[in-house]
């Protein structure tokens, strides 16, 4: 005997049910890996936790290449080779490394030398772990290795050559911010909205926070790690943050710190922290450590020239100033 239909539906209802996968949770997700010497942090929505998942490898596999290529520290990185050879020879380079040395050399004109990979060249005789400073004589010796116009680019060859013995470049001052876009590049290719990406000092957001803003706390120079003096709202920004409390020794009442000035081979100490908010973290990165290098009065005066730019700036004795477009309410 033949069922009535709406007895049958209700029962092909509850099979088709049971066979269907079960609905996907939405939810964040985080990892924290130490790369490039600091503390790599990915968070993001994801609405499938299999695929977030596979998103923050990625970002942990990308910011491991740009290490490797990149590292002054690793003996077989492309800038080691630049390091090593470049002041005999033109070495060529691959494009990404080529491209972002360029980037460097245009910060360095738009600063007035402010910004200068060639820091290293007196920069690399500082020991931060082991408290190890360069003598008055040192730095003499070296100090004219530091100019970034000793580094002569061929685009036809893509290769750079130092002009004199002695050069050496570092770019930490600017790698982080880019392995950070990149970062965020991969999570847009893969489709996620509302994501985070931080190295060390430097962070972009991607979206928001699930209709609200990222709320970034810029750090207490002289505090702990959890301590702030501020605390901003932001979407689809970067910041980031150059501060004397990164890498650092103290000896006979001196702060020596990772944040060379071009000029001087010594740490810069008219600043202990500049945060600069920007489109990206590759400008921004750039900025911090040029703002913290030219000081509060010219540091200020070129964050004012740059549309779309804003800095906050902790002096030595705690006062902090902000630009203008956050003064404004």
């Amino acid at each position: 005997m033949l069922r009535p239909l709406r007895s049958i539906l209700p029962m092909a209802l509850l099979l088709l049910a049971s066979l269907a996968p079960p609905p996907v949770a939405a939810e964040w997700l985080s990892r924290e890996e130490a790369i490039m010497g600091t503390a790599i942090r990915v968070e993001l929505w994801a609405e499938d936790k299999a695929a977030g998942a596979a998103a923050i490898d990625a970002v942990m596999d990308e910011m491991r290449r740009i290490d490797v290529l990149m590292s002054p520290y690793k003996p077989d990185s492309e800038l080691s080779r630049v390091n090593r050879d470049a002041a005999a020879k033109p070495v060529r380079i691959g494009r990404e490394l080529y491209d972002l040395i360029a980037l460097s050399l245009d910060y360095s004109k738009k600063t007035g030398g402010a910004f200068d990979i060639t820091f290293s060249s007196v920069g690399y005789l500082y020991d931060y772990r082991r408290g190890i400073r360069p003598s008055e004589a040192d730095i003499a010796a070296n100090l004219d290795a530091i100019d970034y116009r000793h580094l002569e680019l061929d685009p036809k060859t893509r290769s750079i050559r130092f002009a004199r013995p002695g050069v050496r470049i570092d770019l930490g001052g600017i790698a982080k911010g880019y392995a950070v876009d990149a970062g965020i590049a991969i999570l847009k290719k893969r489709g996620f909205h509302d994501a985070l990406v931080s190295a060390g000092g430097d962070s972009r957001m991607l979206g928001d926070h699930r209709g609200r803003p990222w709320v970034i706390g810029i750090r207490n120079p002289r505090g702990d790690a959890k301590s702030m003096v501020a605390a901003l709202p932001l979407t689809n920004e970067a910041i980031s943050t150059s501060g004397d409390y990164e890498r650092y020794f103290e000896a006979d009442g001196v702060r020596y710190h990772h944040i060379i000035n071009p000029r001087t081979g010594k740490s810069a100490g008219a600043l202990i922290s500049a945060t600069v908010i920007g489109p990206d973290a590759t400008t921004t990165d750039a900025l911090s450590t040029s703002v913290f290098v030219l000081g509060p009065k010219a540091g200020m005066a070129l964050i004012e020239s740059l549309p779309g730019i804003e800095a906050v700036i902790v002096m030595p004795d705690g006062r902090m100033e902000y630009s203008a477009g956050l003064k404004r309410p």
